[in-house]
């Protein structure tokens, strides 16, 4: 094996599982400001804000937009893996 290779499939293993743990996760915590209730106070002063200004919305979009970008080390990290095969004499 040489030695680009493995370093290549190295690295692309390393960045596939890091990139989909915390893409997992940040989409875990997208999805928790808007599924549980929160409190009827907070709730009910949200609810006669824009949904572009309320903070629970902002948070899950965040996440969301975290959870895309780790999904997208993951790919890389499978592109790393696929050329690292590829560059295997």
């Amino acid at each position: 094996m040489e030695l680009a290779s493995f370093v290549l499939m190295v690295s692309g293993t390393f960045a596939l599982a890091w990139g989909l743990v915390r893409g997992y996760a940040a989409a875990r915590t997208a999805l928790v400001p808007l599924v549980r209730a929160g409190d009827q106070t907070r709730s009910a002063v949200e609810a006669t804000q824009p949904v572009h200004e309320r903070a629970r919305i902002r948070l899950a979009v965040r996440s969301a937009a975290l959870a895309v970008f780790w999904i997208g080390v993951a790919m890389y990290g499978l592109y790393l893996l696929t050329v690292g095969f590829a560059v295997q004499p």
